[in-house]
């Protein structure tokens, strides 16, 4: 079994799963995200914000791969570029933090170590550009598929709860301070996450 990751590009932005490459829950306001479901066709400004945040900003999301065909993928970003990050109860985003945004694993990829491998990736992507850390809006009623990543997922993964709250709780990663340039990257960061706990069934967010 070969797994691999890759960055989301607007050549393989199709194989996100069709919930996902149709949402723009958090790609616009919850008035421009209303205004695109009425004129029905969200996918394009899916598209054109994909489009928008490689050009100004670079790579926005991975793919998981499992025998060529596509696991599991997370999608982040500076909150800039995220404008329903402020509508949250526990935001901002720290200034010196990127966004995750969402991350899914699909059912039948569920418990293989592919949730821990996709926040590996983000980090390893992140650190080679400078990024200090990666936060994200946790969901500590998750019980259902959402635009939103289970808050006990988070922090079975190495996340600490910065803002608590008892249903959206913003939570960080930190991924630069400890880690030493003169050091291998890929060493650094096992280091940095090895010691996270053994990941549960990963469900649909």
């Amino acid at each position: 079994m070969t797994r691999r990751l890759v960055n989301i590009t607007l050549d393989n932005l199709a194989e996100l799963p069709v919930r996902c490459r149709s949402c723009v829950y958090w790609e616009l306001d919850p008035v421009a995200a209303e205004r695109a479901a009425k004129a029905g066709d969200p996918a394009l400004e899916k598209e054109a914000w994909v489009s928008a945040t490689l050009l100004e900003w670079g790579s926005c999301g991975k793919l998981v791969q499992v025998d060529g065909v596509t696991a599991g993928y997370a999608v982040f970003s500076p909150p800039l570029y995220v404008p329903r990050s402020v509508a949250f109860p526990t935001s901002p985003v720290s200034g010196d933090a990127v966004l995750l945004t969402t991350a899914h694993v699909l059912p039948e990829f569920s418990g293989q170590g592919l949730g821990r491998m996709l926040i590996q990736g983000v980090a390893k992507d992140l650190v080679r550009r400078g990024i200090k850390a990666i936060e994200a809006f946790g969901d500590a009623k998750w019980d259902k598929p959402g635009c939103l990543v289970p808050a006990d997922y988070l922090l079975a993964v190495g996340f600490k709860t910065v803002r608590p709250h008892h249903r959206y709780p913003r939570l960080r990663l930190e991924i630069k301070s400890t880690l030493s340039w003169r050091e291998d990257v890929e060493v650094a960061l096992e280091r940095l996450l090895g010691s996270m706990a053994p990941e549960p069934a990963f469900r649909p967010v």
